[in-house]
């Protein structure tokens, strides 16, 4: 199902039941998994790997070179898992020899119109980038956090699992999981309560992540007193140990 207006390179390897629409350009060192849909006047460069049942809007470029001055023509990639959907005109990058040399995104996952992903990103499953996100080079984005609409996220930032940045969000530091910030720049507004309760967290996990949350947020304690408190917490509060994990591996701080 191949467009015959669709330029696919003789280097591309192209899985079972793929439709590719008009005018969408395939590069050389791509490879589509089966079952997925890409539409009309979508660029798809070199290195490139799309997993089974992707779905890919008319206008987007995925895998071109990275937008990095540095960037010589290395050979890098860009890494795409299962069962995710990019929306029209959005834009994901390749990576840099300066990293792993790898974009990556999981399983799951929706980019909608105007995402962009830069190099060196590493998005997880489920998450949810909302119009005209926009992430810098080598940002981390864990599972099942979402980013409203117009969010920007700083270079070497790292969004925690079940996060939830509003509308207009400027992040520049990290954001710890199961956290809600908003504003310019931002901050924390709380847990992300009902996204929790839609992922099946019980009322005994709520009630440990928002101690959490004031230990970490209200009580005023420096944050290593505070980190201190949730290990302790964790013992008995397993749904605490992502928190505990990010908080023990910081990049850029995190947001407070």
């Amino acid at each position: 199902m191949i467009h015959p207006s669709a330029i696919v390179d003789e280097d591309a390897q192209i899985g079972a039941d793929v439709v590719v629409g008009p005018f969408s350009i395939i590069g050389a060192g791509v490879e589509i998994g089966d079952g997925c849909e890409i539409g009309a006047h979508v660029v798809i460069r070199r290195n490139t790997r799309l997993g089974t049942n992707n779905k890919v809007f008319q206008f987007a470029s995925v895998g071109d070179d990275p937008q990095d001055k540095k960037y010589a023509g290395e050979e890098t990639w860009l890494d795409i898992g299962d069962n995710n959907v990019i929306r029209e005109f959005a834009t994901i990058n390749r990576g840099t020899a300066q990293d792993q040399g790898t974009t990556r995104i999981g399983n799951g996952n929706l980019l909608m119109a105007y995402t962009h992903v830069a190099h060196d990103c590493v998005l997880g499953d489920n998450t949810i980038l909302a119009n005209a996100a926009s992430l810098g080079g080598h940002v981390q984005i864990h599972n099942w956090a979402i980013l409203g609409g117009f969010t920007m996220v700083h270079q070497f930032t790292r969004i925690g699992a079940h996060s939830f940045a509003a509308m207009g969000t400027a992040i520049g530091k990290d954001v710890p999981p199961f956290m809600m910030v908003s504003g310019n720049p931002a901050t924390p507004h709380g847990i992300n309560t009902q996204g929790l309760k839609r992922r099946g967290f019980d009322t005994a996990a709520l009630a440990a992540l928002k101690k959490a949350y004031r230990l970490l947020y209200r009580s005023r304690l420096p944050l290593k007193d505070a980190q201190e408190q949730i290990v302790s917490l964790s013992a008995d509060n397993p749904a605490l140990l992502p928190l505990v994990e990010f908080l023990d591996n910081p990049s850029r701080s995190i947001v407070r």
